[in-house]
């Protein structure tokens, strides 16, 4: 791993999981970690539901948009979440992998979207743990 940690979130649409990990990672992080997100089948837009439910929390994905899983950007990330990407997930010797089992947000509401969100969130607070020991 180099000075500044790399994380590439992916799922099969890069409109909900993926989008809301990455920008509690971008928020939380401070920008000490590399970050990235894709999809294997991505859709036409972020889910309008998990931009909301970011909004909530004070983070704004409201300009992101769904891109393409690519074996670059794997090779060029230190750690790789999947959350539901099957086997469209490259895997490359020496890489971190880790399976985020989350239920996806598609086509479901708010109400549904800010328990999956919340999860998200713990999730990335102990990957930031884990990747940024704090510093005595």
């Amino acid at each position: 791993m180099s000075d500044k940690p790399s994380v590439l979130f992916v799922c099969v649409h890069n409109a909900g999981r993926s989008q809301m990990a990455a920008g509690f990672l971008t928020a939380l992080s401070g920008g000490r970690v590399e970050v990235r997100s894709a999809g294997s089948l991505p859709a036409d837009q972020v889910n309008p539901a998990a931009v909301a439910a970011m909004a909530e929390a004070g983070v704004d994905i409201s300009a992101q948009q769904p891109k393409v899983l690519t074996t670059e950007a794997v090779h060029a990330s230190d750690v790789v979440i999947t959350m539901g990407c099957g086997d469209a997930c490259p895997i490359f010797p020496g890489k971190r992998y880790e399976d985020w089992e989350l239920e996806d947000p598609a086509g479901q509401g708010i109400d549904a979207v800010r328990p999956i969100r919340d999860d998200i969130r713990r999730r990335v607070e102990d990957l930031i743990a884990e990747l940024l020991p704090a510093t005595a």
